[in-house]
């Protein structure tokens, strides 16, 4: 088990590495630092936790934290997609606003189960994927900047627009398939 104290200081060793600060708000910091270790937890690796891993390593490798769309995130945002890093004038004024996703959507739709490489294909039982059965998992949405998670309850604040959990709703997905012609 990864303590939250050596993810920190791993983020931290990484900030200064390249010039960076981390998230100035120490509430939303500990939120960030707490996804971080619950994924690496999970997946055995650090994983963006404003993501949406597979748990495959080989896939998830660009949303490894720090992940690949950091730095040019923060050099045109002043911070990366998550707000864990920022740039000095980020730190120093504490304003961050939602940035556009840079990830690919074919990875994004990969983590969510609903495409693999190439074609489009379903991983998984439509009906569990509807119905997340057993796992209480929802897909929810910010109702503020459209940031999208999947987990059980949605956080208790927008990682990007910092928007209170209550702005989250739940997407209601239908399924339609086709028998052909």
């Amino acid at each position: 088990m990864t303590s939250l104290d050596k993810v920190k200081q791993r983020a931290e060793f990484d900030a200064k590495a390249h010039g960076y600060y981390l998230n100035p708000d120490p509430e939303f910091l500990l939120n960030l630092l707490e996804g971080l270790r619950k994924n690496e937890e999970r997946y055995g690796y650090p994983s963006c936790p404003c993501r949406m891993a597979t748990g495959e390593f080989e896939v998830d490798r660009d949303i490894i934290c720090p992940c690949d769309y950091r730095d040019p995130d923060v050099e045109e945002h002043g911070t990366c997609y998550c707000c864990l890093f920022v740039d000095s004038g980020t730190y120093a004024s504490k304003e961050t606003s939602p940035i556009p996703e840079r990830r690919p959507m074919e990875k994004q739709l990969r983590a969510y189960g609903i495409a693999g490489e190439g074609q489009p294909e379903l991983k998984q039982e439509p009906s569990s994927m509807l119905m997340n059965i057993g796992t209480g998992r929802k897909i929810l949405y910010c109702k503020q900047c459209g940031y999208v998670v999947f987990r059980e309850e949605p956080p208790y604040v927008c990682p990007i627009c910092r928007a209170k959990r209550e702005m989250f709703a739940e997407v209601k997905a239908r399924l339609f398939f086709s028998t052909g012609s």
